[in-house]
């Protein structure tokens, strides 16, 4: 006979029926509420500020990063990913590792670019 070395608890039916069952899913914890988390006291959000592209972060963005996959996209062509100084490295290592990455630059380095394109463009 083979003996288990902690008792095995067995259930014949679910512990409580799917009617029955509350779900605390999309809800901070109760040790949480309340709790006001802020990441970057210097740095301000409003709507027109671009914002890291990092999943959940909601920091301003600082570096632009360019990319673009030669299985879609033709070699000029660049899409961006933004980023904040804490997730530039990560980002930057997720597009490289992939063959993607293209450049990495600062957004107000990005902008001057985007400017001096446009203004050559309207002559």
């Amino acid at each position: 006979m083979h003996r288990t070395p902690f008792p095995v608890t067995y259930f014949l039916r679910a512990p409580h029926p799917p009617s029955e069952r509350q779900t605390d899913a999309g809800q901070l914890p109760p040790w949480l509420l309340g709790v006001v988390h802020v990441r970057h006291l210097d740095t301000t959000v409003t709507d027109e500020t671009p914002i890291c592209s990092a999943k959940g972060c909601r920091a301003a963005a600082v570096w632009v990063l360019a990319w673009n996959n030669p299985k879609l996209h033709t070699p000029e062509r660049r899409k961006t990913w933004l980023a904040c100084e804490e997730h530039r490295e990560h980002l930057s290592q997720f597009l490289g590792l992939r063959g993607f990455l293209k450049d990495v630059v600062t957004l107000a380095e990005w902008r001057q670019r985007e400017q001096g394109s446009d203004s050559a463009a309207d002559r």
